[in-house]
């Protein structure tokens, strides 16, 4: 990733914390294990308004900017820092799928030019 990532985290309707400032941006490097080709990433962690029957929601949401398309996942939960984490895992997962068939891809691609 090019950018700071404390730059990229934005808090709405939700006082800043340093501790939840620091889970992101370590997650957002552990993403760049699965994927060495992100561009750009931005956090948003918000609390819409209310809802009369679930609640207080907050709401995490990753964007990722990769060459080829780009991802993004958000997950609401009563808990910010579960919205974090199920955000994060989400997104993991997409970008191991999408390095798995990037590798099928590359791997048929070798297979059809040895023939």
């Amino acid at each position: 990733m090019k950018s700071a990532p404390n730059d990229n985290i934005v808090f709405r309707d939700i006082d800043k914390s340093a501790a939840l400032a620091t889970t992101v941006s370590k997650k957002l490097h552990k993403l760049e294990r699965y994927c060495g080709d992100i561009i750009r990433s931005r956090v948003v962690l918000e609390a819409p308004h209310q809802h009369k029957t679930k609640g207080k929601q907050f709401k995490a949401s990753v964007e990722l900017a990769i060459s080829g398309s780009p991802v993004t996942i958000s997950c609401e939960n009563e808990s910010i820092h579960r919205a974090v984490s199920d955000a994060f895992a989400s997104a993991e997962r997409r970008l191991k799928e999408r390095g798995e068939r990037r590798k099928a891809r590359r791997h048929q691609a070798v297979c059809v030019t040895e023939e």
